[in-house]
């Protein structure tokens, strides 16, 4: 027999705009407490140092939060050049200084260019990532170094928004799995002179708007002034991180089959992959559908909340 979840059984995603100074999991257990759920999660970390979009997964949504984890992202990041650190941002300690260059903006985009595109990426020890369960940051701290294997990334755009003396602001979108802070201490490598994260920001995840975040304290200061029904207006449907995805339209007769983990046939074969699978408007869940027009399910939600 399965013991009863503490808490409310909350559904859907909230768009955090977390705080600088505090990690991601603190952030979700201040927001999953306010709300009182039952289940919640985020969707990829971001580090203390860094604010921003930061979407949180109550319930049955949390299905479908790996679809936020691979999505891309965008970033404003202010960085001090002449000073590499451990770290590679602010909270670290200086491990090289090196005299600053004075480049025009047209000149300093140009040397950008071998940052866009397809690159390889060496993840830093002081990264949530895990060796053999622990997070590298972790053994980072205890002087332990772990070969790390370089992954591809790809950068979409890094814009120069600003280079000034000491201080580069830039904007970037990059794939999943992109550490920004190696991004900048790489370019202060190749520029001679070091450089580290003084302030980042996530402005996105996937399409999901910068003006829908909400802060921490904004969302206590709704709660307080009104009741649950004030604070679960602000979350998003089940389905917004899968907006990309087709939706297929089905009849009761075959979400019947389809909610007992049964394939269906679909008379339509224009369709192929992944697609929403919707019931009187409402998701039930995602299907895949093959190449003889067969709808398997794949990630079907409980909708007895």
């Amino acid at each position: 027999m399965s013991r009863k979840r503490k808490g409310r059984p909350v559904n859907g995603i909230l768009l955090l705009d977390k705080a600088s100074g505090i990690s991601s999991n603190k952030a979700l257990q201040q927001v999953k407490h306010l709300y009182q759920a039952q289940k919640a999660g985020h969707t990829g970390s971001l580090d203390p140092l860094a604010s921003g979009m930061l979407p949180i997964c109550f319930g049955e949504s949390t299905k479908f939060s790996h679809y936020l984890l691979e999505a891309d992202k965008h970033y404003q990041v202010v960085a001090k050049l002449g000073a590499r650190t451990d770290t590679a941002d602010a909270e670290g300690e200086i491990i090289k200084t090196a005299p600053v260059k004075s480049y025009t903006a047209s000149e300093f985009d140009e040397f950008l260019n071998s940052f866009r595109g397809q690159l390889q990426q060496v993840p830093s020890m002081f990264s949530a990532l895990k060796h053999q369960g622990q997070p590298l940051y972790k053994l980072a701290r205890q002087g332990i170094e772990i070969e790390r294997k370089a992954r591809t990334i790809h950068i979409y755009s890094i814009q120069l928004l600003d280079i000034t003396d000491d201080r580069l602001e830039l904007q970037v979108h990059c794939s999943k799995g992109t550490y920004i802070r190696n991004l900048i201490d790489d370019i202060g490598e190749a520029l001679g002179c070091g450089a580290h994260v003084t302030v980042l920001r996530r402005l996105k995840v996937d399409q999901y708007p910068a003006d829908q975040m909400i802060s921490f304290a904004k969302l206590q200061e709704i709660y307080e002034q009104g009741d649950f029904q004030a604070i679960d207006k602000l979350l998003l449907p089940l389905d917004s991180a899968i907006q990309s995805l087709p939706i297929v339209v089905l009849s009761e007769a075959l979400a019947f089959y389809i909610k007992r983990g049964q394939a269906i046939q679909l008379s339509d074969g224009s369709l192929k992959g992944l697609v929403r699978l919707t019931l009187h408007n409402e998701f039930i869940g995602i299907g895949e559908i093959d190449e003889y027009g067969k709808v398997l399910p794949r990630r079907l939600i409980n909708n007895n909340f």
